[in-house]
């Protein structure tokens, strides 16, 4: 039955929104841990306090269905099937899974419904379709031998989730990496688990096995690293912290040496040079700034700017910014939400001041909005004449907080540009094509937008360099290559 989002929220006000795991066979003796939204830091339900025995169920289960093969085992074709069904029943209770993501993490609605949702159901859809059109490949040999080069599942998989983007980022990772056959575990972050269990339950709705596919909620510290640590997990992977990432690496190096794909943190650059469309581009630099309260991996927190132009850029962001509006995310005109929890807001909140005492220069923002719900709301904020020695240019703020730094050559802002630790993205706005596309191949960063903020679409693979990632790309046909392993097989005729 199809859930409005009036009804999620007088779900949530009842306190009686639920995310348990789900392991087919195993009754979990997993505690209860309280679900408070950072919309007003009101309970809303509960997740199950997952443990290690519940990751060993998990991995169990997970393992003894690969093998078996009722999943692994079935033709593309009937895995496509499958999973078109699943997309098809993703897409009916749309809403439903927006509005959980709105309670839950308190992302605006409006971005829940008309841009997560869409491209959380085009992920599904994508990847069923893509499944049965992958091929392997003959190798040139003699006519004496053949060589066959074949792409098998790695088997079972952990696919540990941010809190920032928690359906679409469920099926970046569950999408493609069931549709090749293999035994997915998911780890849902443990302030963002209800939308991930409800896409469990749909998944199980749609035929996919029980055993194939599992959630196990909880805190990190217990059950990620439970998963990244087993010794029958074959692969992890995560998206989250750069700090975090350095703990899966960790832990399987003390393991099984599973397989790690990191998709880490981000301080990239917006580059605007003197001859750039501003009016065009503002649209565009707000969005990469402030865009999901600015909690997303690829913000373009660093605003590199030509000084003849840098007035007037500043003037007219300024009027952009006024326009954001702060407030509930139930509301269908607030573009800017709460940060995620207390800590996080806290963390935030000490760029202001550390800012202005490392020399910035406030121009706008900087508001703390304490009258709305828990308080922890703070509006779009711009930071002018930052250097690359302050905090605010190293440092993933991961909150409203736009650093403006000025240059006056192409060298120059190449060097500002490329002053940073991770690698993740990067936007240039000029009207000189040739400028662009040469600085674009100077940068190092995984995605290059031109006169626009974009991560690309579901077609073209995402992931860092540097400290913002490796080992895999999320999207694209890409996808498939961190889900698989690569066999040669040879037939010789004697």
């Amino acid at each position: 039955m199809e859930i409005s989002k009036e009804q999620v929220f007088e779900r949530a006000k009842k306190g009686k929104l639920w995310a348990g795991n789900l392991i087919e066979g195993y009754q979990s003796n997993a505690a209860k841990l309280e679900n408070r939204t950072p919309i007003d830091n009101s309970v809303i339900g509960y997740i199950a306090d997952g443990s290690v025995s519940d990751i060993d169920a998990a991995v169990s289960l997970a393992r003894s269905t690969f093998k078996a093969g009722n999943w692994r085992g079935l033709s593309p074709q009937q895995r496509k099937q499958v999973m078109l069904r699943w997309a098809q029943l993703v897409e009916e209770h749309s809403e439903e899974l927006a509005a959980l993501d709105c309670i839950d993490a308190g992302k605006p609605i409006t971005e829940c419904l008309n841009t997560d949702l869409p491209a959380t159901i085009e992920t599904f859809y994508w990847y069923a379709e893509a499944v049965d059109k992958l091929f392997g490949k003959v190798a040139p040999t003699s006519q004496q031998e053949l060589g066959l080069i074949v792409h098998e599942p790695i088997g079972v998989v952990g696919a540990v989730l941010p809190w920032n983007f928690p359906a679409q980022m469920f099926a970046w990772k569950v999408a493609p990496a069931l549709a090749v056959g293999n035994s997915v575990i998911v780890k849902p972050a443990e302030l963002t688990s209800l939308s991930a269990y409800r896409l469990v339950e749909l998944a199980y709705e749609a035929g996919v096995p029980k055993g194939a596919l599992s959630l196990v909620c909880g805190l990190g510290e217990k059950v990620g690293e439970a998963l990244g640590r087993h010794s029958d997990v074959d692969m992890v992977s995560f998206t989250g912290s750069t700090e975090v990432g350095r703990l899966f690496l960790k832990y399987s190096a003390e393991s099984n040496l599973k397989e790690i794909v990191l998709e880490c943190g981000g301080k990239s650059p917006q580059v605007v040079f003197e001859d750039a469309d501003i009016d065009a581009a503002i649209p565009h630099i707000m969005a990469a700034a402030f865009w999901n309260m600015s909690e997303n991996c690829s913000c373009g927190s660093r605003l590199i700017v030509h000084e003849r132009i840098k007035s007037l850029l500043l003037e007219k962001l300024i009027a952009a910014a006024a326009l954001w509006k702060v407030g509930n995310p139930m509301d269908a005109d607030v573009s800017i939400g709460p940060m995620v929890e207390e800590a996080h807001f806290e963390k935030v909140k000490s760029f202001l001041a550390l800012t202005i005492k490392e020399g910035g220069h406030l121009v706008t923002g900087g508001k703390i909005h304490s009258e709305i719900g828990a308080g922890w709301y703070i509006e779009p904020t711009i930071f002018d004449d930052i250097t690359p020695q302050m905090s605010l240019f190293k440092q993933e703020v991961f909150g409203p907080i736009l650093a403006v730094t000025s240059f006056n050559t192409d060298e120059e802002a190449v060097a500002l540009a490329n002053d940073t630790q991770y690698g993740l993205a990067a936007s240039f706005y000029s009207q000189n094509i040739h400028r662009v596309m040469n600085i674009a191949r100077q940068i190092n960063a995984g995605t290059i937008s031109i006169n626009g903020f974009s991560e690309g679409n579901i077609t073209t693979p995402f992931g860092g360099f540097r400290q913002s990632g490796f080992g895999g790309k999320d999207n694209g046909i890409e996808a498939f290559e961190q889900y698989t392993q690569t066999k040669v097989i040879w037939f010789i005729n004697h």
